[in-house]
Order: structure tokens, then sequence, then C-alpha cells
């Protein structure tokens, strides 16, 4: 049981790295695979449903250039993972070039086959912010 718990949060982890690629690469179609129909974006500006987030991510009014993973923490409760990232996010949002530092939140459910992103929040933090384990 406990084996088939690491592998779940290396999967969430990787799962959650290939996301950052994807948003920066603009991959809206392995994005929105990966995103429940029913997920939820909160970002400082605002709170997005899964249509919109693809379509910003899409047009590039959003664009995650690069984002830095300094540290996740990982929990499993049963057929659903949270995942908390410390992260630098470098981004061009409406034409203006940021570099913030956030803690990440993201929630996956298990399905069947996969796993699908419910919900994911940016808090804005310190740079000396820390995740606890």
């Amino acid at each position: 049981m406990a084996q088939d718990a690491g592998n779940a949060e290396q999967q969430i982890i990787s799962l959650s790295k290939d996301k950052w690629q994807w948003m920066s690469d603009k991959n809206v179609d392995k994005l929105a695979t990966l995103f429940d129909d029913k997920a939820k974006f909160v970002h400082m500006s605002g709170t997005w449903k899964k249509d919109e987030e693809l379509e910003i991510i899409k047009t590039g009014s959003i664009w995650y250039r690069k984002a830095d993973v300094h540290d996740v923490a990982v929990e499993l409760f049963d057929d659903t993972a949270i995942i908390w990232s410390r992260i630098t996010l470098e981004s061009t949002v409406r034409g203006s070039e940021a570099k913030v530092e956030f803690t990440v939140t993201e929630v996956y459910k298990k399905n069947a086959k996969d796993w699908k992103l419910l919900a994911l929040t940016f808090s804005s933090v310190r740079d000396t912010h820390v995740i606890k384990h």
C-alpha cells in the first residue's frame, strides 16, 4: 500500500511538472484532457472555469513562460491528491512581463484511467515562504 502511495505521489509530481510545460507551450489540447470539465482556476485577478482558462492560455492573454519549481509537497486522500508547489513564475500578463513568487495548490482526482485536475489556486508569497512537509 505504501508503495502505491509513493507511485501516486510521483505521478502527481510528474503530472504537475508536465502541466507547467504544457502551459508554457500553450498546448491546450493536453491541458483540455488534464482539466476536469468542472475545474476552477483562482488567479490574482479572478477565478475562471476550464474553458476560460484554456482560452486565456491559447490566446496568450496570460503566457506562463516558465515555472521554476523550488519545492513540492503531496498529500493523498483515497482517490484525491493535493500538491502544493513553491514556484517562481515568469509570465506575460496582457503584454506586461511579470516574475512572481507563488505557492500553487492543485487538487487532482483519480478516475478510472487517469488523474484530472479539479482546482488550481495561485497564492502570492514572499520569497522566504517555505512549504511545510
